[in-house]
């Protein structure tokens, strides 16, 4: 019998959300796991785990401290400023290994869970320069862990090709516009719904929307239908 059930790598952000919501359509027994990393803002697991409350998914959370200590970025230390990357480097938020690790752990929780499907929000197409949200990266660490542990496992990235025009499409098509509007948390100052509008993650969060209420709109049928994987959305 085909194995159904899934582990989806849990932040209580936009993607993340939308990740989870979209796992639940595609399997029959979905959990979440947030990662507790002394991250910037203790918010972001109690945004996950009060989303994964709403919809009724079980949800793990797993302490990776040790990150904070080897891998020091904005994201992990409130006295370093956030800042967008510039000429070729990458922004002060990224966190080198961070999507490896999580991944990775995500992966050895889903065995114990008898789960074979592990779902994350990564995304090349609009995306930071972060090298572990490429759709290569991914691949080879699938081949990587499913050698590792003798068995198959399967990452799914459903917004791998999206931007986020495209994933708040998705989003409004899955039925959890609403949720991933007012209650994710995409701000690197930690506040839930719109943010504070003018960190990275807020503009870029807030300019997909906009660019994709005004496609609504204009085409007066409804939310566009995004298609991933072969699979369309109505």
């Amino acid at each position: 019998m085909e194995n159904r059930r899934a582990v989806v790598v849990f932040s209580g952000g936009q993607d993340s959300t939308t990740c989870l919501v979209w796992a639940q359509r595609q399997f029959e027994r979905v959990e979440a796991v947030t990662f507790r990393y002394n991250q910037r803002h203790e918010e972001e697991v109690e945004c996950a785990r009060r989303i994964a409350d709403k919809l009724g998914v079980t949800h793990h959370v797993l302490d990776l401290n040790l990150l904070n200590q080897l891998a020091p970025s904005a994201l992990t230390r409130t006295e370093i400023e956030v800042t967008a990357g510039s000429n070729g480097e990458l922004p002060s938020t990224f966190v080198p290994g961070r999507n490896h690790i999580f991944l990775s752990f995500a992966t050895i929780l889903a065995r114990q869970l008898q789960a074979k499907h592990i779902v994350t929000g990564v995304c090349e197409t609009d995306f930071s320069g972060y090298p572990d949200c490429r759709d290569v990266f991914v691949k080879s660490l699938n081949v990587t862990l499913n050698l590792a542990m003798d068995d198959q496992f399967v990452i799914h990235t459903p917004l791998m090709w999206l931007d986020k025009k495209e994933t708040w499409a998705l989003a409004d098509q899955l039925g959890c516009f609403d949720l991933v509007r007012e209650e994710t948390m995409t701000c690197y100052n930690g506040i839930i719904g719109p943010g504070c509008g003018t960190c990275p993650a807020c503009k870029l969060r807030n300019r997909g929307l906009a660019e994709y209420l005004t496609e609504r709109e204009a085409k007066h049928e409804g939310p566009v239908t995004p298609s991933i994987d072969g699979i369309t959305f109505r």
